[in-house]
């Protein structure tokens, strides 16, 4: 029997909320649709929890450090109805990523990834755009983590981070069968950037990538007013594979989960007997020897039955 994986990505629409109850319904039916699909890994998009400046009224998105302020201070929440919705429904969730202000003062891009076991893990972006280096003063984050969530390992970056081939290759020599790429992009062409930087990496590691993008306006917030994208599963284009490599694609711009199951079995033999086996050669590029590395942490014991 073979081994798979059911991925949902989330086109993910930004919402001014009445109330913090409003944001725990939204997410709920959004997993409950995912679940629905049969999709075991959940990936939500960069800075949609950008959303949650909305509680604290009209004038809070429109100051950027204020708007800060107000979403990393809710994150002990946000966290708490994750980690409920990964246990009820049996799923692991990549949960939007967010600006979380440090007990020193400074401020990290955070993804947190929920084991259906109540296990999480955490990443820190490493790559900071031009705008989140100032003037939003983001800092970056210091280490790449695959993490096993059971059926597969998965390794996670944000964003730009997809735009460097070196962080990537630490993650598939890690043993990331699948690499996330949550994002936010204001524009068809920052949307486009990141979706080709998946695809690349898929080629290059014989890995599945897949990209889940915030979509839409969000007048309420400046930070993230502007949103554009679609949410991709790419696979390296060889035998076995769509000969362009994209496994699944959603509609630019539609709110949406794009799901695909994907064959894990079908990487090993692609990296073993494929057109070619850029996995195996990556170590003859000139100067190639030289790559971060990355720890490796455990989501996937004592998978939780569904609670509820």
């Amino acid at each position: 029997m073979s081994r798979s994986l059911t991925i949902a990505a989330a086109q993910y629409p930004l919402d001014a909320l009445g109330s913090f109850a409003d944001y725990e319904a939204k997410l709920e039916r959004w997993v409950a649709e995912a679940a629905g699909q049969g999709a075991e890994l959940l990936v939500f998009p960069e800075y949609a929890s950008m959303e949650l400046v909305s509680l604290d009224g009209p004038e809070a998105g429109h100051d950027l450090q204020r708007s800060i302020d107000a979403v990393s201070k809710r994150l002990p929440e946000a966290d708490r109805v994750h980690d409920r919705l990964a246990r009820r429904f049996g799923v692991a969730i990549v949960a939007a990523s967010a600006p979380e202000r440090q007990a020193d003062g400074e401020t990290l891009n955070v993804a947190r990834f929920f084991g259906p076991s109540g296990r999480v893990g955490r990443y820190a972006k490493l790559m900071m755009t031009p705008w989140e280096r100032d003037p939003w003063k983001i800092a970056a984050g210091r280490e790449l983590t695959v993490f096993d969530i059971g059926p597969a390992r998965v390794g996670l970056v944000i964003c730009y981070d997809i735009e460097f081939p070196l962080l990537s290759r630490a993650l598939a020599e890690a043993g990331a069968d699948v690499i996330l790429a949550p994002s936010n992009t204001e524009s068809e062409h920052g949307y486009w950037r990141v979706r080709t930087g998946a695809m690349a990496r898929a080629l290059e590691n014989q890995v599945y990538t897949v990209h889940a993008p915030t979509v839409g306006p969000a007048p309420f917030c400046t930070a993230v007013e502007n949103n554009c994208g679609a949410a991709g599963i790419f696979a390296p284009s060889d035998e076995g594979f769509p000969p362009g490599g994209v496994i699944a694609l959603g509609e630019l711009n539609k709110p949406q989960w794009v799901t695909a199951k994907v064959d894990l079995d079908l990487l090993k033999r692609v990296r073993e007997t494929g057109g070619v086996q850029t996995y195996r050669h990556w170590g003859e590029q000139p100067g190639a020897g030289s790559l971060p590395r990355a720890k490796l942490v455990d989501l996937s014991v004592h998978k939780a039955e569904a609670a509820e």
